[in-house]
């Protein structure tokens, strides 16, 4: 049996993927597009257990919120972005109950803008997502990103110098000259 990741792990290794700036800066706007273009396209599959009905949208979040909150590390952290998604979850259900081309709109929109604006990311970074060498860097772009949030606010220093000290610092790949 593998044994689990770990947080700090799990974003030193999407790092790796993640070191110029603008790149970064994409992912702030990107990931919560997809993570809401995704919710808005489950929110309409209705799921019935006696006494209870979900929408896809919420089933994936429980599922998600699981495997944030099950990962050793900061508990903050983890809390984090479940509520994060949570809130991006709640607003793609306001959104999902329009016509069924305003919700294919708003779904697959976001969703397709979201990855257009990814990729523009990993064009300055002259690298692949992470995420087509390990399927988990979907799950933990969204943590990623709220850990580079909360970071950037000044919290757990300690985790951030570890994440550079194995990834690297961040920086601005010369496009004239790429390494």
């Amino acid at each position: 049996m593998t044994q689990q990741r770990t947080t700090l792990d799990l974003l030193a290794q999407y790092a790796t993927y993640h070191r110029d700036r603008r790149n970064i800066v994409t992912h702030f706007i990107g990931v919560p597009m997809i993570v809401f273009g995704i919710g808005v396209l489950l929110a309409r599959l209705h799921l019935t257990v006696p006494g209870l009905d979900l929408t896809g949208a919420w089933v994936a979040f429980c599922l998600s919120a699981a495997w944030y909150l099950s990962r050793r590390g900061p508990l903050a952290l983890g809390g984090a972005v479940t509520a994060a998604t949570g809130v991006l979850i709640a607003l793609a259900h306001g959104v999902s109950g329009g016509s069924v081309a305003s919700w294919l709109s708003w779904g697959v929109g976001m969703f397709a803008i979201g990855w257009v604006i990814q990729f523009v990311g990993h064009y300055y970074e002259g690298r692949k997502p992470a995420f087509v060498d390990d399927i988990v860097g979907l799950l933990v772009g969204p943590m990623f990103v709220t850990a580079e949030a909360m970071f950037s606010m000044g919290w757990n220093k300690p985790m951030l110098a570890e994440i550079e000290r194995r990834a690297g610092p961040t920086h601005i790949r010369n496009l004239a000259h790429p390494a």
